[in-house]
């Protein structure tokens, strides 16, 4: 069985707004991320597509979501992937470079605003991370954007 692992991470921007890059292969608005390459573990990707995206590099934040994507006729069947992206300081908003040719822009936008331009998987997945990320827990099961799970309580015995 083929597994397709897409990923992404959100990267907050304050308290209210998330970055969303446009790319220009495709209508929908998007999270930065891409699809492993082969050999390539989901936390080694997402650090690399932040940073071949919009130029971002830094150490992952927690994973929030883990949803399994049925096959839509477009794509197979696989794990989708969302971490943490961290906060952006207004001097690294400011720096902020478009380092990938299928990126046209990015967009700084609240929630309910994204939910609105980027495909409804990835809607319903972005609100559960975002909840994820704002109650502080751990990652988030879910089938195609509905949760599964309630996010995991960090206890002693969870902790790193």
């Amino acid at each position: 069985m083929f597994v397709r692992r897409g990923l992404g991470r959100t990267i907050p921007h304050g308290t209210a707004r998330r970055r969303y890059p446009a790319p220009s292969y495709k209508d929908s608005w998007d999270i930065p991320g891409g699809v492993c390459d082969a050999g390539e573990p989901p936390w080694r990707t997402a650090r690399r597509e932040q940073a071949e995206e919009i130029g971002i590099d830094r150490p992952l934040g927690p994973l929030l979501v883990i949803d399994y994507a049925p096959d839509d006729g477009r794509m197979p069947e696989g794990l989708a992937f969302i971490f943490d992206g961290g906060r952006t300081s207004a001097e690294e908003t400011g720096r902020l470079t478009l380092t990938d040719p299928e990126i046209l822009a990015v967009h700084l936008l609240p929630i309910d605003e994204a939910a609105q331009r980027v495909a409804p998987s990835l809607a319903r997945r972005l609100r559960v991370a975002w909840e994820a990320a704002r109650a502080g827990e751990r990652f988030v099961l879910c089938e195609d954007g509905q949760p599964l799970t309630a996010p995991a309580t960090r206890t002693a015995a969870t902790e790193d």
